[in-house]
C-alpha cells in the first residue's frame, strides 16, 4: 500500500505531467472507481484544467480551476501514468482523462481498490476521509506536546494506533515496523503505557523515517511505482519490514514476524521493549 513518501512521490512525478493540461474527454471503465455519481463526476471535469496536485496523508488532491478539487486515494496499488489515448488499454486500466494537447492520463488498480471523489476546493476536510486524519509527520501541527497527549488516550497497542491513521496520518505497514525497530518499541505495547522517554524517542523516529523514506522517493516491495513509472529506494534501508527470520541488524536476534490486528508485523523480541 502507498504511504505518504509513496504518494508524496506520485504527486511530485504527477504534477508536471498534468500541469495546464485540460480534459477534452473522459473515459469510464470501471465507474466503482468514482465515490458519488460517477456521471455527474465525468460530465463536471469535462473542459476543466489541472492546476496543480496537494496532498494530505495518503490522500492526493488534484486541483482543477473554477474551484473544483479531484480527491483520490490509491488504495493498495493505483498508480498514475501519462500515456496516449491510442495506447493500448491495460486490463487493470479504469479510467482515462484525456487531453487538449494529445496526451492522456490513465488510473491503474489491480485490485480496484483506489478511490476517487470530486469536491468543492476547501472542503475537503468535511466532505472526504481526510476530515478523519491527525497531522502529518514533520508538520508544524504533530509537536511533541500533541503527540505525548494523544498517546494517553490511546488504549490500544501502539502498532495499532499508529496505523489508525488519527494519532498521525500517512504511516503504513512498511514504516510502523520500521519506526518502533527504531524506538526499540515492541508494537504489541499498549500506547498509553509506554513511559515518557520512549515516547519521545518514538516522536523523533516518526518523522526522522518518513522524511527520509521520501528523499528516497519511497518504498517498493510488491508493485509500486510513481508517476514516471520509477521505483522507490527506501526497500533498500529496511531494517525489520519483509525481514522475518533474519537476523536483527542491531542485536542479531533472529527476527519475528506475528499478526497484529491481522496486518503482518516484523520485530525483534530481543531488543525492542514491551511496555
Amino acid at each position: 500500500m502507498p504511504e505518504m513518501p509513496e504518494v508524496e512521490t506520485v504527486r511530485r512525478t504527477l504534477t508536471p505531467l498534468i500541469s495546464d493540461k485540460q480534459i477534452k474527454y473522459m473515459v469510464l471503465w470501471y465507474p466503482k472507481i468514482i465515490t458519488g455519481d460517477a456521471a455527474d463526476f465525468r460530465q463536471r471535469v469535462i473542459g476543466h484544467r489541472f492546476e496543480k496536485v496537494d496532498r494530505y496523508g495518503k490522500f492526493l488532491e488534484l486541483r482543477l480551476n473554477d474551484g473544483l478539487t479531484i480527491v483520490s486515494h490509491l488504495r493498495m496499488e493505483g498508480k498514475y501514468r501519462l500515456t496516449t489515448p491510442e495506447a493500448p488499454k491495460d486490463k487493470h486500466d479504469h479510467l482515462e482523462f484525456i487531453f487538449t494537447d494529445g496526451t492522456a492520463l490513465r488510473y491503474n488498480d489491480v485490485r480496484k481498490f483506489g478511490r476517487m471523489q470530486l469536491v468543492l476546493t476547501g472542503t475537503e476536510r468535511a466532505t472526504t476521509g481526510i476530515g478523519k486524519l491527525g497531522p502529518e509527520p514533520n508538520s508544524t501541527e504533530f509537536t511533541w506536546s500533541y503527540f505525548w497527549q494523544a498517546l494517553q488516550k490511546k488504549h490500544k497497542n501502539i502498532k495499532t494506533a499508529l496505523l489508525d491513521q488519527t494519532l498521525v496520518c500517512g504511516l503504513g505497514n512498511i514504516y510502523v515496523d520500521e519506526v518502533l525497530w527504531f524506538s526499540q518499541i515492541q508494537p504489541l505495547s499498549p500506547a498509553n503505557k509506554i513511559p515518557v522517554a520512549a515516547a519521545k524517542n518514538l516522536y523523533k523516529w516518526i518523522n526522522v523515517i518518513i522524511a527520509r523514506a521520501t528523499q528516497m522517493r519511497g518504498t517498493t516491495v510488491h508493485t509500486y511505482l510513481d508517476a514516471s513509472g520509477h521505483v522507490g529506494g527506501y526497500q533498500l534501508m529496511l531494517h525489520v519490514y519483509g525481514r522475518a527470520g533474519e537476523p536483527c541488524d542491531r542485536c542479531s536476534h533472529i527476527l519475528q514476524k506475528i499478526k497484529v490486528e491481522g496486518r503482518g508485523t516484523t520485530f525483534c523480541e530481543n531488543c525492542q521493549v514491551k511496555y
